[in-house]
């Protein structure tokens, strides 16, 4: 899941032209912690990511793409991370 979201964010950054400094001085996090997350290091808090978002002038789903939940059915329910 986290490199799921390190690639998104990747993504949008880069399509929105922006640096790690760029993204992090308009979330209000450091540098260090954009560059955890994209590092697939770190997974954000929902604050983080509703910053992030913010920042990069799209909804927290987006940057959720691709990463889902399977509810329990017979056994145990799992994350499905779509494939790209």
């Amino acid at each position: 899941m986290s490199e799921r979201f390190a690639a998104n964010l990747i993504r949008l950054r880069r399509a929105a032209g922006y640096s790690q400094e760029d993204v992090a001085f308009r979330a209000g996090i450091h540098r260090t912690q954009v560059s955890l997350l994209e590092s697939g290091s770190r997974m954000p808090r929902v604050e983080t990511l509703v910053k992030l978002a913010g920042a990069l002038d799209v909804t927290p789903d987006t940057i959720l793409e691709g990463i889902t939940w399977e509810p329990v059915v017979r056994t145990s329910g799992g994350l499905k991370i779509d494939g790209n």
